[in-house]
């Protein structure tokens, strides 16, 4: 059974190639700013509505003790695959003094809003795309009217949105006409840092196998019951399945010989 475990590469129609990664690959992976070691990967944060890691939660260890970590896409740099680090382009300094927040809270709109002013990072919030005015977490500074027409919208409305990966990791997937396993992964591109596939444990009626769904097929997560309803039967994936397993197995053999 594929583990999903190597990075694939895909073409798309007129650009560069793109890396996905299993979110899961990168849990415990070291963290390094610029300036020195500042933990590793603990957990990552998704938007349950537009499918993409908003936040990564890094464990700091003994070097800013008790404290949760929010590092965004728009501070990551390169994956190295071999060294198993995830480059963050900050200081540590910059981390150190960014806005807390308390381990017990859900992430609210607030704090986003204290923490984009803080780095000065455009807010995703603002602007129909998915990063807000574009595809990708760019560093671009917003302009003051942007800051300040953003306050009266958002500084007390909760944003219910944010998932963790690692809490929905192991959620039945419900199809129209029964269960037919669980979430064991998550397939991200690394340069929007979208969730482009679910990866899926087939239960015994599909010999174990996994099964890639993507989030448009998604109609639900029930957080009550550990479950994602998908908008296909049991038929649907055992037509489709067969197809992406093999080109994603055949991309991750292009990928060890680039």
């Amino acid at each position: 059974m594929s583990k999903m475990d190597t990075p694939i590469k895909f073409d798309a129609p007129g650009k560069k190639k793109f890396m996905l990664h299993n979110i899961q690959e990168l849990y415990g992976n070291k963290l390094a700013a610029r300036d020195g070691a500042i933990g590793h990967v603990q957990d990552f944060y998704f938007d349950d509505k537009t499918w993409v890691i908003r936040y990564l939660v890094a464990d700091t260890g003994s070097w800013l003790s008790g404290r949760r970590v929010l590092i965004s896409p728009h501070a990551f740099g390169n994956v190295d695959q071999e060294k198993k680090t995830l480059h963050v382009n900050l200081h540590k300094k910059q981390i150190e003094d960014s806005p807390s927040i308390e381990s017990h809270k859900p992430v609210s709109r607030q704090y986003e809003v204290e923490y984009y002013r803080y780095y000065g990072w455009p807010a995703y919030w603002n602007g129909g795309a998915m990063w807000g005015l574009g595809g990708y977490p760019v560093v671009l500074p917003p302009s003051r009217e942007e800051v300040e027409a953003d306050q009266p919208r958002h500084h007390h409305r909760d944003d219910k949105h944010l998932q963790s990966t690692h809490a929905v990791a192991g959620y039945q997937i419900e199809t129209v006409d029964g269960t037919i396993g669980h979430v064991s992964g998550f397939l991200v591109d690394e340069k929007s840092w979208a969730i482009r596939k679910l990866v899926v444990e087939a239960g015994h009626w599909y010999a174990g196998k996994e099964i890639l769904i993507p989030p448009s097929k998604v109609e639900r997560i029930s957080y009550e019951e550990s479950k994602v309803f998908v908008k296909l039967t049991k038929a649907d994936i055992e037509r489709t399945a067969e197809n992406d397993v093999v080109k994603a197995r055949a991309e991750k053999q292009g990928a060890k010989h680039c």
